[in-house]
């Protein structure tokens, strides 16, 4: 699967002075000059499942950076498959290392290192919601394929036909795959122009980061959640009963 924008064209954009970002194993990390300082970028590229090893190569450069302290922005640049469908890694607890992935990734966003999100590519599953959803906000390039399940595993979960899916994905956005349906529902806060120069927009966002998760409201504004308001106050609702 093609990325929407390789990623050497990505940080030629971003860090037109030069920049040690590198990929080994697919695994991406490295920094570059940024704003007044400087920018850790982690990530996947090349298509590539997210399994424990990865997982914890990631968190570990996310903590280092937390270490480091001095609120250096983390950038999570993402093209990777879902987590690795392999047993060997279900029987390592895969699950818990992109907890841990994810987790490592809230705690730099609390101690004041602002965390973005660059869908340039797929993504898909438990390696999406580790990296990408797992940031403050999350930026999109054009042609990105994001998914958090696709219809055929929907279809084979929910047991319902693929071709009733594909129906209803047409005007519920809350489950259905592609980067349109996850700008709907407020899970990509903005698609980038590829057109300009990345690195002042990506400036700009961090810039005007949000003080707390707006994705439910971006949801709702954008018809991507239409009955998410409701939910709340039902579920709100039943809890001060309780």
């Amino acid at each position: 699967m093609t990325p929407a924008k390789p990623l050497t064209d990505i940080l030629a954009s971003l860090f037109p002075e030069g920049h040690d970002v590198s990929v080994a194993d697919g695994l991406i990390a490295g920094e570059g000059p940024f704003a007044r300082g400087r920018i850790k970028v982690i990530g996947i590229d090349g298509d590539t499942p997210l399994g424990v090893e990865g997982a914890l190569t990631l968190a570990g450069h996310v903590l280092d950076t937390v270490r480091a302290g001095g609120g250096t922005p983390i950038l999570v640049a993402i093209d990777s498959d879902s987590q690795r469908m392999s047993r060997r890694d279900e029987l390592l607890g895969l699950n818990e290392y992109l907890a841990h992935l994810a987790k490592a990734l809230l705690l730099a966003d609390q101690e004041g290192h602002p965390t973005i999100g660059l869908l340039y590519g797929h993504s898909a599953a438990g390696a999406f919601i580790a990296t990408a959803l797992a940031t403050r906000v999350l930026a999109a390039l054009p042609g990105a394929n994001p998914s958090v399940m696709d219809l055929p595993s929907v279809s084979r979960v929910t047991k319902l036909p693929l071709e009733k899916l594909q129906e209803m994905a047409k005007s519920t956005p809350v489950f259905a795959p592609g980067l349109d349906n996850m700008l709907a529902t407020g899970a990509v806060h903005a698609v980038l122009n590829p057109a300009e120069p990345l690195r002042p927009q990506l400036e700009a966002l961090i810039a005007d980061l949000p003080a707390s998760d707006v994705r439910d409201r971006l949801g709702r504004e954008r018809g991507g959640r239409p009955v998410a308001e409701e939910i709340a106050k039902l579920v709100s609702g039943r809890l001060r009963a309780v």
